[in-house]
């Protein structure tokens, strides 16, 4: 072997959750994902595992997006979903049964939706668990993020949060998976070097860099994003490749748009009669998707196709083949030059597999078996074998930097949504001054200062300025963070006047229930 590549996937959504109402759009952000990405996903290991392959793969589950996939009203409402979805396609393969083109899309489909539901069961609804057993059988390297996903380097004047997203995240990943976390995906990849000593606080051993934060890094790495460097605090600091980006990332480069693969934005929940749709939609009249889509990526102002999952799985198998052919161009040229083995680090959001990519999980299925079969050139490994492996690395200081527009902090920092800030600013000037002034406190006051510890953390997740920028669900991303705030400002006022009423901090509980054993200690 002359070098290795890393695939990092990163599962993350933020916590929606929504009890107070029977059904809410927005839950299904959760269960698309499911259905489209993290049980294909699950099912592709299960076919390394079951033909002993020694498969290297690293995946990030965040807080929010594990304590979603291990809570029963959110398993039970997927449930909801994916038998409504079962019950959609089978309707579908009787409207389709004399068009040629479609009848067999609709039979894929009704007999793809039952095998996502076979595993679902089989796994007893713990998807969490699932990928659990692929980490004990060291297939596979869990990583955690912050615990609600807040861009790190926005809180560098406020140390306090900063250090409680880290140790929640360590304290929630403990109990999922009964060992601490090695490695942390930083959210957004923002990194600032104040994030250092939380990460060092938490036992955290190494994160991934957009490429610019490494190359830029003081000293100059010598081995540019192809090795790790090593933190001042001794935390190991992997760059991600920009040619492995490109051919997935770019959208006139990438993968994902050639015209062989399924258009993502053409659904029948928006083009078929409404009274068939409306059974099935999770908040009518709202339309909205449904996960059926019969066409292929064709281009603006034209007739769309209509999508051949032969021609759309050759082209998987295609692209699988150009990709590694392109590592083992690169880690050749590399190790020839380098007088140590080089590693490319290639990170992905695990969503695009599946979910915005139909076929992202069969690309991911042929890279790793003609990476296992047929080449000796480079291992798949996960960074912390690296790391086990290869123990000696220059030191440098990481450069502020992120992977969002510009490299910095833009997306989450600008005209949209910089009014959030000064808000939450107070706010955690006033938990920090909860936690100092109540170190010891238990019963009614405990849960209380816990709850508000909750609200907080829901309230810093950068989806929501996230949102905001994108302008996809600004309503609801408004919503979320004056809702978190008030509550939060309401639970410190009842908290100081000693006046905490045990009914409406039930039902507060009741509703944002993210972390039980939130140690609200942390901010002090």
């Amino acid at each position: 072997m002359q070098g290795y590549c890393s695939l990092v996937l990163h599962a993350h959504l933020p916590y929606v959750r929504h009890p107070e109402h029977d059904n809410f759009l927005e839950e299904n952000w959760l269960y698309e994902a499911i259905t489209e990405t993290y049980i294909p996903l699950l099912q592709v290991m299960e076919g390394w595992l079951r033909d002993g392959m020694d498969a290297r793969l690293t995946l990030t589950l965040s807080p929010t997006l594990c304590s979603m996939l291990l809570d029963p009203l959110l398993q039970e409402r997927y449930m909801r979903y994916l038998n409504g979805l079962i019950e959609l396609a089978e309707k579908e393969t009787h409207r389709t049964y004399w068009e040629a083109g479609l009848r067999p899309l609709a039979d894929d489909y009704l007999e793809r939706f039952k095998k996502i539901r076979d595993t679902y069961l089989r796994h007893d609804r713990n998807l969490v668990e699932a990928f659990a057993a692929f980490q004990d059988l060291n297939r596979l390297e869990i990583i955690t993020t912050a615990a609600t996903h807040a861009l790190l380097p926005l809180l560098e004047d406020d140390p306090a949060s900063l250090r409680a997203q880290v140790l929640v995240a360590r304290d929630h990943y403990r109990s999922c998976f009964k060992c601490d976390p090695r490695g942390i995906w930083l959210p957004e990849c923002g990194y600032a070097p104040a994030v250092d000593s939380a990460l060092q606080e938490a036992n955290i051993r190494w994160f991934v860099l957009e490429t610019h934060g490494l190359l830029q890094a003081h000293p100059r790495p010598r081995y540019g994003v192809f090795t790790p460097v090593f933190t001042p605090n001794g935390i190991a600091a992997f760059g991600r490749d920009i040619d492995s980006a490109k051919q997935v990332w770019s959208k006139h480069e990438g993968y994902p748009g050639d015209g062989r693969y399924r258009d993502f934005y053409r659904d029948i929940g928006f083009d078929l009669d409404y009274d068939y749709l409306k059974p099935h939609l999770p908040a009518p009249p709202c339309r909205s998707f449904t996960g059926i889509k019969y066409n292929a990526i064709t281009g603006d102002n034209v007739e769309k196709k209509t999508y051949h999952r032969a021609a759309a799985l050759q082209a998987a198998a295609d692209h699988a083949g150009h990709f590694l052919d392109a590592r083992m161009k690169q880690i050749e040229r590399l190790a020839g030059i380098m007088e140590r083995a080089p590693i490319v680090m290639c990170p992905y959001d695990a969503e695009l597999f599946g979910h915005w990519w139909y076929e992202g999980p069969e690309f991911l299925d042929f890279l790793f078996r003609k990476a296992f079969y047929d080449q000796k050139a480079f291992a798949m490994i996960t960074p912390e074998e690296y790391l086990r492996q290869h123990s000696t690395h220059q030191a440098a200081q990481p450069a502020p930097s992120s992977w969002g527009e510009e490299g910095y902090w833009k997306v989450w920092l600008n005209e949209t949504n910089a009014w959030i800030y000064p808000h939450l600013h107070v706010a955690q000037e006033r938990m920090a001054e909860l936690a100092r002034r109540f170190p010891q406190a238990s019963g009614l006051l405990e849960r209380a200062l816990k709850q508000a510890a909750r609200e907080l953390l829901l309230a810093q997740a950068s989806d929501w300025p996230f949102i905001l920028r994108t302008d996809t669900s600004p309503e609801y991303a408004r919503k979320r963070i004056t809702d978190h705030l008030l509550r939060f400002n309401a639970l410190r006022d009842r908290i100081l006047e000693n006046r905490a009423d045990e009914a409406w901090l039930r039902r507060l509980e009741w509703q944002d229930n993210i972390f039980p054993e939130v140690n609200y200690r942390y901010w002090s």
